[in-house]
C-alpha cells in the first residue's frame, strides 16, 4: 500500500507529481529521506525530517514544509495504517523550474509512507564494485541527493550480475567507505570494531550513528578511521546498518562466507531496544 500526501491531500497509489519540463525530471535536483515507522515506534523521527531539510539546501532548493509540520503529517499518515505496520516513510523534496538552476523557492514536496517489512536477520552476500564514490569536490556527497543514487544502481547491478546481493564501494582514494545503499561496519581480525570515518564520500547514516552511540554505551567501542580494502578479506564480520534493514549482516563477501557475529547481533539487539522505547 502507498499513501502519499501532495499539495494538501492524501492519495493512494502512485502519484503522478511532475511534468515534462519540471527541473528535478530533466536535472535531477531532488532529494528525499527515509525514516522508519516500526508498529507505531517512530525511531529517530525529526533526526531524518532535518536531514531533508538540510539536504534540499545544499542542492539549491528549499523545503516549502517546515519540520513540525512534516512530522505532524507523518504521524497522522501513520495512523491511517494498521498498529502493527513496518512502514518506510519518504520525504521528497523536488525542483519544479528553473533551466540550468532551480528556482530554490519553487519546491515541490510529497510525503510517502509504504508497507516495507523489516527484513529478515538472515544476511546479504557482498562483492567489491569496480565503480567508487566522488568526493565532495565532484558531487553533492553531503546530500541525500536523488542523483547520487544513479551510481548507487550501477554498483548494485553489477554486483547482482556477478551473483552476489550488494556492492561495497571504495572512494576516490582506494579506501573502503559503504555498501552501495547503506554504511558499512566490521570486525576486524583482532576483535576491534570499526566504521569508515567521515571523509566527505559518503552519507554518514542516522542509523550508523545511532549504533555507534549504543554499542559504546553498552561497552564495545567504534574506531571510526580509514579502512584498507585488505581488511575486508580479514573480517571477522562484516555488517551493515541504513534505514531500511536497520543492521544487516554481510554472510559473504566475495568468496568467503562469514558468521552472524555477536557484534552485529548485539547491535541488532540494541537498535531494537531503542525501537520500543522511542
Amino acid at each position: 500500500m502507498y499513501l502519499t500526501y501532495h499539495n494538501g491531500q492524501w492519495s493512494e497509489g502512485n502519484v503522478p507529481l511532475y511534468g515534462a519540463m519540471d527541473h528535478s525530471v530533466w536535472m535531477g535536483s531532488s532529494v528525499f529521506d527515509g525514516a522508519r515507522a516500526i508498529r507505531g515506534r517512530l525511531p529517530d523521527l525529526r533526526p531524518h525530517l532535518e536531514r531533508v531539510v538540510r539536504s534540499a539546501e545544499k542542492v539549491g532548493l528549499v523545503c516549502p514544509v517546515p519540520v513540525d509540520e512534516m512530522e505532524r503529517l507523518v504521524r497522522e499518515g501513520v495512523a491511517k495504517f494498521p498498529a502493527d505496520a513496518e512502514l518506510y516513510v519518504r520525504p521528497l523534496v523536488f525542483a519544479c523550474e528553473g533551466f540550468l538552476l532551480p528556482v530554490a523557492e519553487k519546491a515541490g514536496f510529497a510525503l510517502t509512507l509504504f508497507d516495507a517489512p523489516m527484513p529478515a536477520f538472515n544476511g546479504f552476500s557482498a562483492c567489491l564494485s569496480t565503480l567508487r564514490r566522488p568526493d565532495a569536490t565532484m558531487a553533492p556527497t553531503d546530500a541525500k541527493a536523488s542523483a547520487l543514487y544513479a551510481n548507487t544502481s550501477r554498483a548494485i547491478r553489477e554486483a547482482q550480475q556477478r551473483g552476489f546481493d550488494q556492492a561495497i564501494m571504495l572512494d576516490s582514494a582506494g579506501n573502503v567507505a559503504e555498501f552501495a545503499s547503506s554504511n558499512l561496519f566490521l570486525v576486524t581480525a583482532d576483535g576491534k570494531v570499526v566504521t569508515p570515518v567521515d571523509n566527505g564520500t559518503f552519507l554518514m547514516g542516522i542509523t550508523r550513528a545511532r549504533v555507534i552511540e549504543l554499542l559504546g554505551k553498552a561497552g564495545v567501542q567504534v574506531e571510526e578511521r580509514t579502512v584498507k580494502r585488505e581488511e575486508l578479506e580479514t573480517a571477522r564480520e562484516i555488517f551493515s546498518t541504513g534505514n531500511y534493514g536497520k543492521v544487516t549482516p554481510c554472510v559473504k563477501y566475495e568468496g568467503r562466507l562469514l558468521p552472524i557475529g555477536p557484534v552485529a547481533r548485539m547491535a541488532r539487539e540494541l537498535y531494537l531496544g531503542f525501537v520500543e522505547a522511542s
